[in-house]
């Protein structure tokens, strides 16, 4: 039951770090003259609050039991003992210092200054890994790419989201589609880059077998056929949808069949996208194929 808490509240602060960063990102280069204060502030205090909790589920995990965990003795272990613990206060405080800004008077920092946070917040996403564990700087470095990459990208779907329940005019839904097809290729390139240099570090060519006879390996196999689904709905969006938006706006026109295709295929790339997230906040929990090598 604590193992299910524990992965319960790390994938609740990857989906609260992939508004938060992601969302906050887009609405600066592809779509400025929006600014949503409430989905992004309940992205941070989401985060702020899973981060807090996390300190308690691994807490909690070690003592044996809740009772036990969440008691000053056992919280204060886990921050003062763990990178993890001091990660997660890390980005609880980076979290709840975005939701102040978000809930402050508008001003011409607050958005320079939410992506700076959120940042911090997402970066220390890495130190939930496998590669805080590492004494390789570069595993953790390409951990910390690989949490800003993907937070890039499924903060965006979530702004598009928002973006189609607003009906938004057609102009701004093409351009953002348009700006963000732009930045993909270099999003999924820094993805698949950051990916492979996790994956030598924890799988590696020898035990490459186990990836269909261990648990992690089944899981990790199941999170790649995941993210192959979203690299084709997104190939879909740039080389389909952008077009058909565009062929609307040469017509003055707007055709609901575009709109209806583009929305079912975003939702189904929101869908895949939160199926990886739970993967990997079950993976990190999991021992990888290279650590049996190594006695752990």
């Amino acid at each position: 039951m604590l193992e299910l808490a524990v992965i319960a509240v790390r994938l609740l602060q990857y989906l609260g770090a992939m508004v938060l960063f992601g969302s906050s990102l887009f609405f600066v280069y592809a779509a400025p003259v929006v600014w949503p204060r409430r989905l992004l502030a309940g992205a941070a205090g989401l985060l702020a609050l899973s981060s807090l909790l996390a300190i308690g589920a691994q807490a909690s995990l070690f003592a044996g039991s809740l009772s036990a965990g969440f008691t000053v003795e056992a919280l204060g272990a886990v921050v003062s003992s763990m990178d993890l613990g001091k990660a997660a206060l890390v980005r609880a405080i980076a979290a709840a210092l975005a939701l102040v800004v978000l809930l402050a008077p508008d001003g011409r920092l607050i958005r320079p200054t939410v992506i700076g946070l959120a940042a911090v917040a997402t970066a220390s996403l890495a130190w939930m890994g496998h590669g805080a564990a590492s004494e390789n700087s570069l595993q953790l470095s390409a951990d910390v790419i690989h949490a800003l990459s993907a937070a890039a990208w499924l903060g965006a779907l979530a702004g598009f989201i928002g973006l189609l329940g607003q009906r938004t005019e057609l102009a701004m839904l093409h351009a953002a589609l348009r700006r963000f097809s732009q930045v993909g290729v270099p999003l999924v390139a820094s993805l698949v880059l950051t990916g492979l240099v996790n994956s030598w570090f924890l799988v590696g060519l020898d035990h490459i077998g186990a990836l269909a006879t261990t648990s992690y390996g089944r899981l990790l196999l199941a999170k790649l056929a995941l993210f192959t689904g979203m690299l084709v709905l997104a190939a879909r969006n740039r080389n389909r949808h952008t077009s058909a938006l565009e062929a609307d706006l040469a017509a003055a026109s707007s055709n609901p069949a575009n709109l209806a295709s583009l929305r079912r295929s975003i939702f189904s790339e929101v869908a895949l996208g939160l199926g990886v997230l739970g993967a990997v906040a079950w993976l990190g929990t999991l021992g990888p194929p290279a650590s049996f090598g190594r006695g752990g």
